[in-house]
């Protein structure tokens, strides 16, 4: 078996302004160089055989604080774990995003939910599947994580009163080619109250 803690990077600029980052490289701000420190303590309460890390500056920079702390050596940088392109849409807040593209239904140059998914499941099961029996940190962003919770648990996370922090923690396993949800957040996952989410939709909504 696979462990595998995914970590969103620190607090940027364009997070506190929320604008849209997507791929854009925007750095790491003071708050969240403490964010990344802090979820280093954290991770600290464990051992970790390696780090890697999704190309953009924010990300690596996170993944260098907590390597550096857990004495990690250097971070290896995964492409595939990059975030969302948001095409047209990155650096705008929510008021210019629906100024400019009404109803969202098109936004050139961004990829689609099943597009990220794929790209990110794929990234992480090749880690996975190259560490057996590691316990490997993933540092990416909020959409690299969503989209994996949503794949390891048919949908069933997050709930749309979930959000994924700058400096948290989500907690997976990986074993005989199926990935599993842990913890989320701090929040162990409960897989029989899980299964019960997903099957709740079919019982109020009868075909």
């Amino acid at each position: 078996m696979t462990h595998l803690a995914l970590v969103r990077h620190g607090q940027t600029d364009w997070n506190l302004a929320k604008r849209i980052q997507g791929s854009t490289d925007i750095p790491l701000n003071a708050t969240g160089r403490a964010e990344a420190a802090r979820t280093a303590l954290v991770l600290g309460r464990d051992s970790w055989d390696a780090i890697l890390t999704s190309p953009l500056g924010r990300a690596v920079e996170t993944a260098q604080i907590i390597a550096d702390s857990l004495d990690l050596g250097e971070p290896q940088i995964v492409p595939g774990l990059v975030e969302r392109h948001y095409g047209e849409a990155e650096g705008l807040d929510s008021v210019e995003l629906h100024e400019r593209f009404p109803g969202l239904t098109f936004v050139p140059g961004r990829e689609t939910h099943a597009e990220v998914r794929t790209r990110v499941h794929a990234a992480l099961i090749e880690i996975a599947e190259a560490r057996p029996g590691q316990s490997v940190i993933v540092v990416c962003h909020g959409g690299v994580i969503s989209a994996l919770v949503r794949f390891a648990t048919g949908g069933g996370r997050p709930r749309p009163d979930e959000r994924i922090p700058n400096g948290s923690i989500h907690y997976f396993s990986y074993l005989g080619g199926v990935l599993r949800l842990d913890e989320f957040n701090g929040e162990p996952v409960n897989e029989l109250a899980l299964e019960a989410e997903q099957a709740a939709p079919q019982l109020t909504n009868p075909s």
